[in-house]
C-alpha cells in the first residue's frame, strides 16, 4: 500500500487513542498523539479557562501543525490521535460560545488557523469515531482521569452537535464514520478485523463493508 496519512477524530470518550493504537499495531503505521503531559498551558487553563483559553488554543495549533508535517514527511503510512481540524471546529467554537474565548480571541485564532491549515498536505482520510453522549460520559467516568472529572454529558452533547455540522461540510479528504457504542474493537478482534477492512476499503476507493450486529 502506498503512503498513507490517516486523522482520527472525535468526542471525548469516542475511543479514538485506543484504535489508533490497535491500529498502528496492526498495520504497522507509525502513530501520533495528542500532547498532554508537556502542554505548559493545561494547568493554568483548568485553574482560569476564560484566562488561558487563547493560549492553549494556539499552543494546540503549533503542536498540532508541526506533528502533522513531521508525520507528513515520513515514508511510511502513518495516522494520527485527532485532528487538527477539530481544534478549531469543535474545541475552540465550544469555548466562544461558552464565554470562555472572547470574539477579538476566537476570530483572531481562527485567522491564524485557517492559514495554517491551508499549507499542510491533505490526508487521505478521516476517520470519524461517533456515540452517543450517554456513552461517552459512561466511559469517561470508568477511566477515572483527573483532568476530565468536570465534563458534563451536557458538554459532550454540545461538542456532539458541532461535530455534527463539521462533518457535514468537510470536504478536505473522504471520511469514514464508524459508531462505537456497539464496536469494541478493544475486546474483540473481530471488530477490529472490521474496522480495518472498511479503512482499506475506503483507502482503496470500494464500497464498505456494513458492521454485523456482533
Amino acid at each position: 500500500m502506498n503512503k498513507r496519512l490517516v486523522l482520527v477524530a472525535g468526542n471525548i470518550g469516542a475511543g479514538k487513542t485506543s484504535l489508533t493504537e490497535r491500529l498502528g499495531a496492526r498495520l504497522g503505521w507509525q502513530t501520533a498523539f495528542e500532547s498532554v503531559t508537556d502542554n505548559p498551558y493545561l494547568p493554568d487553563f483548568y485553574a482560569d479557562m476564560r484566562a488561558w483559553s487563547f493560549h492553549l488554543q494556539i499552543f494546540f495549533l503549533g503542536h498540532r501543525a508541526q506533528q502533522y508535517l513531521d508525520m507528513a514527511e515520513l515514508p511510511r503510512s502513518v495516522i494520527l490521535d485527532r485532528s487538527i481540524y477539530e481544534d478549531a471546529y469543535i474545541f475552540a467554537r465550544a469555548l466562544y460560545q461558552l464565554g470562555n474565548l472572547d470574539e477579538r480571541d476566537y476570530l483572531a485564532y481562527r485567522r491564524l488557523f485557517e492559514l495554517v491549515v491551508s499549507k499542510l498536505p491533505a490526508p487521505d482520510l478521516l476517520i470519524y469515531l461517533n456515540a452517543p453522549a450517554s456513552v461517552l460520559i459512561e466511559r469517561i467516568q470508568r477511566r477515572g482521569r483527573a483532568m476530565e472529572s468536570s465534563i458534563t454529558e451536557e458538554y459532550l452533547s454540545l461538542l456532539e452537535s458541532f461535530y455534527d455540522d463539521w462533518i457535514q461540510v468537510f470536504d478536505v479528504c473522504p471520511v469514514l464514520t464508524i459508531r462505537t457504542d456497539d464496536l469494541d474493537f478493544v475486546n474483540k478482534s473481530h471488530h477490529l478485523d472490521i474496522v480495518v477492512q472498511r479503512i482499506q476499503d475506503k483507502l482503496a476507493g470500494r464500497e464498505v463493508v456494513v458492521f454485523p450486529d456482533d
